[in-house]
């Protein structure tokens, strides 16, 4: 089977899953876009997101007007490409552009070091994509205003500078035509954000910023026939019937590793296509994306995990539970295999791939904050040590009086085969080494972890965090802004969004039930420096 090799302990119960989903016809049907196949409750909302299946083909069209916009911009001396998209919006082109080697600035967060040094960026050669289905999606809506100001301050007329990616007949359309931005790419509003790698979302910014977008709609389109056939060797269906049998057997966790495979970064995006897809009705697939194959929780994976590699294959590397796969394939491919996956896991597992049912309360409980952030935005620590204020109650943390002591309770809260939730509000570029912390907890708790940096994860595994297994423990870390910027015509700083968010969504998990400890840094870089000092201290 071209590029899929899997491992599984029971060759009878795998069997009599690929069979069941071959005599369903669910490959066919899915590939049809028959909106049936997940049931009545589902249909609906599938009817409207099944798009996706076509885009190889579909979006073909698109590739000359993006080129040609390219060149348009070449010739003007614009040749930075600046992605301002959250979830899916951002998560598709970053992949597509770290695998071919072009340069492209991603910017899918509120923090406003962040978004200081996106916009501190030479805008003389810069053009700003913005990509949001309905345009009312708050960061981006506040990036866009934040570079419009500061094209206008250079002396730029911003609507030469601004790209536009949306679905047909948005708010966002009208706003771009009536403003005369530079360009309006729609996009086909049939697929859901997680589905629209090979949509304008993926392309026209991937495009823009020098990817063969031409290669990997052909890699798709190639591959496309092999994955809707009703066939035993259907690599998605023996993929998906892996992924259904382990969740059965409560193997829920897919820990993700990059080996040789010349795809860069392929694990953040599949992260939020299986997390948001999937984690809801107390079911679902929660991704584990790993720095490497000799990684804590890939190496030592429990009985509660499948690995995945993304390249070479099996070997004998077999982890506890038995499941494993590997995959080598052209991204084009990877793209159009894992979105088929993770429509025939819904199928298997028995929930609606397409909703998001628990993404909107946190985004509620964040706008609620920025009208009232006495609310809950600022609260007293229940004690401070060094740099870091410790925020939790009682229930969390117990009687804890150290940083130490209170990751401890943290982690013991945790079920047996529970995760750990690492969320770091913080400056993804200048804060980059707080991921260092992701294997040192997971080393210490020896349960799973999972490192996501906020906002940028509520667009993705924000849905399985309050939808999913309910078995999570939560580490929110803050950090104290060593600078703000206003937004435009909006009366909040992205600093004070940014507050609002983490506010908001340790709320919603709290309300959840899941237990949730929030470190705040006084000072950053000394902040992460002692939370990692603590985490050793709990491994001695």
């Amino acid at each position: 089977m071209k590029g899929v090799d899997l491992g599984y302990p029971s060759p009878a119960e795998f069997d009599d899953e690929v069979h069941d989903l071959v005599t369903a016809r669910v490959a066919s049907r899915i590939a049809a876009g028959d909106a049936t196949v997940w049931g009545e409750a589902a249909e609906s909302e599938a009817a409207k997101r099944l798009g996706w299946v076509n885009l190889p083909t579909t979006s073909a069209d698109l590739v000359p007007r993006i080129l040609a916009l390219r060149e348009e911009l070449l010739a003007e001396g614009v040749d930075h490409v600046t992605l301002a998209g959250m979830g899916g919006s951002s998560l598709a082109p970053e992949v597509i552009c770290a695998t071919a080697g072009v340069p492209i600035e991603i910017v899918d967060t509120t923090d406003p070091a962040q978004v200081a040094e996106a916009i501190g960026t030479d805008l003389s050669r810069t053009v700003l994509v913005v990509a949001s289905k309905s345009g009312s999606t708050v960061e981006t809506d506040s990036h866009r205003r934040a570079f419009a100001e500061a094209f206008r301050a250079s002396g730029i007329d911003p609507r030469r500078r601004i790209v536009v990616v949306t679905d047909p007949g948005s708010p966002f359309q009208q706003l771009a035509e009536d403003e005369g931005y530079r360009a309006v790419f729609l996009a086909d509003p049939n697929v859901g954000g997680r589905f629209s790698a090979l949509s304008a979302f993926g392309l026209v910014p991937a495009g823009l910023a020098g990817a063969d977008i031409a290669g990997l709609l052909r890699d798709a389109a190639e591959y496309a026939p092999v994955l809707a056939a009703d066939d035993a060797e259907n690599p998605a269906v023996r993929l998906g019937a892996l992924l259904g049998v382990a969740h059965a057997r409560d193997t829920e966790k897919l820990v993700i590793a990059s080996t040789d495979s010349p795809v860069v970064g392929f694990g953040a995006w599949l992260e939020q296509l299986l997390a948001e897809s999937t984690g809801k009705d107390h079911k679902g697939i929660l991704p584990v994306v790993v720095e490497d194959r000799n990684a804590p929780g890939f190496t030592d994976a429990h009985a509660d995990s499948v690995l995945l590699f993304i390249g070479d294959a099996i070997g004998d590397h077999q982890p506890a539970s038995g499941y494993a796969a590997a995959v080598n394939l052209p991204l084009g491919a990877l793209f159009q295999l894992w979105e088929h996956v993770t429509a025939i896991v819904g199928y298997s597992i028995g929930v609606n791939p397409f909703d998001q049912p628990d993404v909107e309360s946190a985004k509620v409980a964040a706008r609620a904050l920025l009208e009232a952030p006495a609310n809950g935005e600022h609260t007293a620590p229940a004690f401070v040590d060094g740099p870091v204020e410790v925020h939790a109650s009682p229930e969390v943390i117990g009687a804890a009086s150290t940083l130490g002591e209170a990751l401890a309770a943290l982690i013991d809260a945790a079920d047996e085969y529970g995760y750990l939730a690492v969320q770091a509000f913080l400056d993804r570029n200048g804060d980059a080494h707080a991921a260092e912390l992701r294997p040192l907890l997971a080393r210490a708790s020896g349960i799973q972890t999972t490192f996501g940096f906020g906002p940028r994860f509520l667009h993705s595994t924000g849905q399985y965090h309050k939808g999913g297994h309910p078995n999570g423990v939560f580490l929110q870390i803050t950090g104290e802004n060593r600078a703000d910027i206003v937004v435009p015509e909006r009366p909040f700083t992205f600093g004070r969004l940014l507050a609002a968010q983490a506010a908001g969504d340790a709320q919603v998990l709290r309300d959840h039930g899941r237990p949730v400890l929030r470190l705040h840094l006084q000072d950053r870089s000394a902040g992460l420096a002692h939370i990692r000092q603590a985490v050793e201290g709990l491994l001695a």
